[in-house]
This record gives structure tokens, sequence and C-alpha cells, in this order.
């Protein structure tokens, strides 16, 4: 959403607190809330009170109805003091509720908004586990109840095409079904304690480099087989209540005001009943708005806060009312437009009552109970904690972890390891209650038993490159260790007072490269070298450049932006507390130039045109590429390791109608308990079109203890065989033979079966 200016941003208050806790963590599932309860009808439940809306409606003047469609502050939007209708109330983000930013963006002093700072959003997604989705959306639908918050805004689901969107780490995935399997949980988590979720950011919006303007041109096919299925499934299986528009173009026209996108697809063929509320600033014209499916605008002309206006309009009084958010397009505009074309009324009565629609599912309105919610509980802590160990990726291990708690030095190496990230990244940003760091979880998991030595390595700034002084500390303290541990990859985000410094993996700034920034390439080599029992650890909101020295690390640990209990949840995995469970959701290449959307594709815009962008890469994102044009990746798509090993046997693949039963045995025939996605591929033998080597349609994460075995079932449906026709408009299942392929990772398929449809 919308970054608030330079001068806003030194208002903005990054007070931290701090608290050391320590967990008792196992091998079983948690005692968080996984399951969600029996499926309902949530967009048929949005209309449940359409004859008191209307009803309500018929009372409202025509400027109170065009009232109810604009922002009146910096979060808040609507209220009709007279009918008794509230405000809505918006916040940030797809991982913990945003610090109050008061009407004007302010911070708000001694303000109750510490809170849980959960594991980024690639973290959930990298635990392959749906049930934890809900889990994770509880927490955020209970704090976000507890602050007085309507609608959170998240999930962010955009696909990652590019390795260098800074905004990568709000996302889930590369592929769309495993997006569309962890969105369901999440929203219904959030929307059960009687709060909106909003999926965003529809549609296209893969890039933050030009985000504001850059057109997007793709093929349909490509729009319906990769980049729409997970806001369909939010849609249509998770009943989300609002969606949220996204700034760039689609084929010509802004995304929030697109017909095609908007009215076509989202409110016609998927029978949206919901809100479309704008990104901040998204909307550009008010007949576009009217039209073409805007229903809320959100954050229009900010910056002229900043501007000649007067003390009430700094602080949300009166006469802002009237100087800065009447001037927004579906303000003023609209009010003037409507009154020369009253056949325009109808289009803002239905925009009224999407609205008032979330409003009465969220128990706003009607006198009824809504759920208190609660704040940063020892429960949403352990949900932090359990998404993080779940989510964290062991990538490399040639035997040296789980590392021994009889370990007598230990040297921990790198900034990242005592940087907190809660308040970087942008609109996502946080401020946690407290935020255990890699180095921080470490001391805590050994006590007093080792001795543990500390040395910065690198320095965390804009272009900043090798220091050979620190690079020398460092080596001297992994020589004088056991074992060495380098905590490195990017950074989250900026300091707000520097705008624009150190913008890894940050809202608004695309990375420049894909490589180990802060000369980190030189520091590993060297420590490597000193000693050879070092285990790096990543954290990061995407693909890193690991390259130039994976080949001779022993360990590598992907960890992401793992939230407030992050540092504990390393610890655990790194000493064998926890069996790492992690699967990459997206590929790692082994350089930038081997990305699709480089190497077919166009970014971060068509060549002499940085306003436009067409996707020529098409369906063949991620590793439909990787497998399909025989690229080799640093790291395959569902990679992930585990401290015991599995067997899979007993392969069946039963054909039905229009679909097909997967049934396997799967076999922990280690010595450690642990878990396994089971990840089960489709190919197409024969096709009318070009289709990708293999694609995802089906996973199951099955906890297994040493020698036990268990019989996983999963089906797989008509939407597993079939691809978008561009020429009839429709999906297709061709009849045909399709191999079954089923692994551990999109590169390791154990067992290989058919089916003849």
């Amino acid at each position: 959403m919308f970054l608030p200016t330079p001068r806003l941003a030194a208002l903005l208050g990054t007070t931290f607190f701090y608290a050391t806790l320590s967990f008792c963590t196992a091998q079983s599932k948690p005692a968080v809330p996984t399951k969600a309860p029996a499926s309902q009808n949530k967009q048929a439940a949005l209309t449940a009170n359409d004859a008191k809306i209307d009803a309500l409606i018929k009372k409202m003047t025509l400027e109170e109805k065009i009232a109810m469609l604009h922002a009146n502050s910096a979060f808040a939007a609507g209220g009709i003091k007279r009918l008794g209708i509230p405000e809505i109330m918006t916040s940030d983000g797809p991982h913990g509720v945003r610090p109050e930013q008061g009407r004007d963006w302010k911070g708000v002093k001694d303000a109750n908004d510490a809170g849980t700072y959960l594991p980024t959003n690639n973290t959930l997604a990298s635990t392959w586990n749906p049930e934890l989705g809900y889990a994770y959306g509880t927490v955020l639908g209970s704090e976000a109840a507890f602050r007085g918050k309507d609608i959170i805004l998240g999930p962010g689901i955009n696909i990652v095409r590019a390795p260098l969107n800074g905004r990568n780490f709000e996302y889930l995935s590369e592929d769309p079904y495993l997006i569309s399997k962890m969105v369901v949980g999440y929203i219904k988590g959030v929307q059960d304690q009687g709060v909106s979720a909003c999926v965003k950011h529809y549609a296209a919006n893969n890039q933050e480099e030009h985000r504001n303007d850059i057109d997007v041109d793709m093929s349909e096919r490509a729009l319906r087989e990769i980049y729409l299925p997970g806001f369909k499934a939010a849609v249509q299986e998770a009943g989300v209540y609002t969606l949220m528009g996204s700034y760039n173009k689609f084929r010509g026209t802004y995304a929030t005001e697109n017909a095609y996108l908007m009215n076509d697809i989202l409110k016609g063929e998927w029978g949206f009943k919901g809100l479309v509320i704008s990104d901040w600033g998204s909307v550009h014209n008010t007949m576009n708005a009217l039209r073409n499916g805007t229903d809320l605008e959100m954050g229009t002309d900010l910056s002229l806060m900043y501007g000649n206006v007067d003390q009430s309009a700094a602080t949300g009084g009166p006469s802002a009312n009237r100087s800065l958010y009447d001037r927004f397009y579906l303000a003023d505009a609209a009010l003037d437009a409507v009154k020369k074309d009253p056949k325009l009324v109808p289009l803002v009565d239905d925009k009224v009552r999407r609205i008032l629609r979330v409003m009465y599912a969220t128990n706003i309105l009607d006198g009824a109970k809504r759920k208190p919610g609660a704040y940063n509980t020892k429960e949403h802590q352990a949900t932090a904690l359990k998404v993080a160990e779940e989510g964290i990726v062991l990538l490399k291990n040639d035997g040296i972890l789980p590392l021994k708690k009889t370990v007598k030095t230990i040297a921990v190496i790198g900034e990242n390891a005592t940087r907190e990230n809660s308040m970087g990244g942008g609109s996502s940003q946080l401020k946690a209650k407290y935020e255990i760091t890699p180095l921080q979880g470490l001391k805590t998991e050994l006590g007093s038993q080792a001795n543990i030595t500390y040395a910065q390595g690198y320095k965390i700034a804009r272009n900043q490159k090798a220091d050979p002084q620190m690079i020398a500390q460092a080596v001297a303290a992994a020589k004088a260790a056991d074992v060495a541990i380098i905590v490195g990859g990017s950074t989250h985000g900026y300091d707000y007072s520097k705008w624009g410094d150190n913008a890894y993996d940050a809202e608004g700034f695309d990375k420049p490269d894909m490589k180990m920034p802060f000369g980190q390439d030189e520091l590993i080599q060297a420590v490597l070298a000193a000693n050879p029992n070092t285990v790096v650890v990543l954290l990061g909101g995407g693909p890193i450049d690991v390259s130039a020295w994976a080949g001779q690390a022993k360990g590598i640990v992907e960890a992401w932006y793992p939230g407030m209990e992050g540092g504990n949840a390393l610890a655990h995995i790194l000493f064998g507390d926890v069996n790492p469970s992690g699967k990459l959701p997206f590929t790692f290449p082994v350089k930038l130039e081997d990305s699709p959307a480089m190497k077919l594709g166009e970014y971060p815009s068509t060549p002499g045109n940085p306003l436009k962008q067409t996707y020529k890469d098409d369906i063949f994102v991620g590793y439909r590429y990787f497998d399909t044009y025989k690229v080799a990746p640093q790291f395959a798509f569902g990679h992930g390791l585990s401290y015991t090993t599995f067997k899979y046997s007993g392969l069946s693949v039963t054909p039905g109608t229009k679909n097909a039963t997967v049934k396997l045995t799967v076999t922990n025939n280690g010595k450690t308990s642990g878990a396994e996605v089971v990840q089960v591929y489709v190919k197409d033998e024969q096709a009318a079109v070009k289709r990708p080597e293999k694609e995802l349609k089906a996973f199951q994460k099955v906890f297994l203890k040493p020698g036990e075995s268990k019989t996983v079932t999963m089906t797989l449906d008509t939407n597993a065989f079939q691809y978008y026709d561009e020429g009839k408009k429709q999906w297709v299942l061709e009849p045909g033979k399709f191999d079954v392929l089923v692994g551990s990772s999109s590169r390791d398929i154990r067992l290989t079966g058919n089916v003849t449809l």
C-alpha cells in the first residue's frame, strides 16, 4: 500500500520492547488452533442482510452515500452518524497489525500497539501446512479485533515471478496451487475472528519498480493459469470479504478500475459479493472508478497533508472533510457526476451495499456482539514460533547438522544475527512486543554450557562492500571456535529516516541484483576456509545467489524473516530440538540470468519503454520453466531436507470420470521424528498446446515417528488435468494419458504412475 513520505516517516515511532521467552518444543503438532470449522458459503453469507441494507440505503442522502465511498483519514472511511453507521477501520498488514498511525499518519504516543510479529508470508508458505495457515490467520484476526480494526490488509498473494521484487517477502509462492491452498486457511482464520481479510494485490503486481504506472500485458492463458487462481480460491473457497486492487495498469487500464478484472471476472464470473478497496492512491479517474468496480477509495492525494491545509485538516477534524478527503476521485467529483447523470445512482448504491455487507459480516452493525479479540498472548507467540519452526528450510546438510549441544565454543558471525526486522519492509512494518534475534536464540538454547562469541562480519549499508577488518575479526573468531554460524542473506527493508537506504526486501523498491549484499561472499568464503565446520543461515524474502560458496558449505539454512520467535526457532532447528520440515515455495536459480522473467520475459520493463512490460515467459514461471527447459536450479521448488529419511512406496493411481485418486505409503525409516511434504505433480503426455513438464496439483504434510508408516490419499480433481484454451475461452480437459509424479520436490520424484482420462 501507500508509503509515507520522508517527512512523515520521521514522525513514525520505532520503539521496541524486548523480552526473553523460552519455550519447550516438541515434534508433535502445536497446541494452537489449526483446524478451520466446517466450510461455509461466506460469499452467500455476505448477502444475508441485503434486505436490511437496502432499507438503510433508502434512508441515505446522495451526499451520505458518496461519503461512504472514500477515506476520511489515513486508515478510516465512511461513517454516517445520523444513521448510526460507524467508520470502517482498516490496518496493515499481512503478518501482524501495524503500529497505530493516527488519523494523519503520525505515530500515536503510548499506544498499545506492540503485538505479535508473525513470520513473513513466505515463511508461512514454506510450511506447506494449510492448518498453520488457519492458525496464522486466527492470530491476525484476533489481534486486529482487539485493536478495533474491521479490515486487516492481507494476505498478499501475488505470484513470485521476479527474484528481485522487493515485496516477495509478503507473498507466498511462484505456484498458483500452493498459493490457493495456503490462502484459504489464512482468510478463514482471520474472518472467523469477526474481522475481514483483504486479499491483495489484484492483479499482476509482480514488481515494485514503476509499480504505480507500469502497464502489464500477458496472454489470457497465463492470466488464468498462473496469476488468478489464488484470487479465485480466496473468493470462492475462502469467502474473503474484501479485495484490494493493485497499483499497476493491466492491458492499458489501471487495475483498480479495470472493467475486465473487476466487473467481468471478479464480480461476474466469480460472483464476488464483497468490497473492492483501492490500494492507497491506486485510483486515477472518477468515471472509471465509478463504472469499473472500485467500491472504496483509500489514500489518494495523501501528500496534500503536507501542503497548505489548516490544523483541523492535519488532525482529521471537520474541515479536513472539505479541504482534503473530498478531493478524492470518489468524493466531490463523484457527487457532481452523479448529480449530472442520475443513471449512475445504482452504481453508487451497489458500492454502498458492498461496504455495508462487510460491516454486517464483521458485526459492526445491527448490534451483534463482536469477538473482543486478544493481543500478544502466549498462544499467539506459540503460533509465531511454530510457523517459524515449520517454515525454516534446510537447504544443504553434509552431516554437520544438527549441531551437538556438547559443543564448547561457537562463533556467531554476521550483523543479521543481532538485527531486528519487525519495523522494516514498508507498510508491513510492525512494532513487536519483543523480537528474539538469532544470537539471542542461540544463547537461550545453550545457556552457560557453551562459549558463544560474536563478530559483526559485515556492515549493513547501501552499496557497502566487503570490510577487510571485519572479515579478519570474523576469521579469527571462526578459527578459535569448534563451530561457526554465519547469519547473513538480505535485510528486511529500510530505515524510514533514511528513505531508500538499505532497500532490500522492501515495499517500493526492487533489489538491484540477486547477489549477496555487503560483501558477504568474501566473508563467507574466508570463514569457510578458516573453519570448515560452518553453517550458513540466510535471512531474506526470496532467492539469493549463493553459487560463490554453496559448494564449499557443509550446511545452509534458509530462515526467511522468522518473526518475533525466530531466534528461538532457528536454535531449535540447528540443535535438533525440532526436525526441519520446511520446503521452498519458489525456485532458487543459480544466477539471476537463469530466471524465466529475465530469460524469456521482460523485467523490469520492455526495452526502451520503462512503463510497459509483457510477460513473455507466459505460463513458464518458476519450476515450470526450470523443469521444462532443463535449466538446473541451485535449489528446486519444493526442496527441503530433514534429519531423518522417508521412504515412498506402493503408489496407486485410480481413475474416475474426470479425476483420479492417488494413494501411497510413506515411512520414516530414520531415528528421528519428522514431517515430510508429499508432493504430487501432473504431466500431460500429449496436448494441443505446449504444457509444462510438470505442475503441482496436490500435496500433504505427513508427521511420522521413527519407523512409522502412514497411507497418504489425495484426490486429483478435474482442475488438475485442465488447461485454459484461449480460442474457446474456457478450461479444457483433453482426453488422454497423464503421468502422476510423486516426490519430495519438483526435482526429487520418488514414484511415478499414470492415469488415462
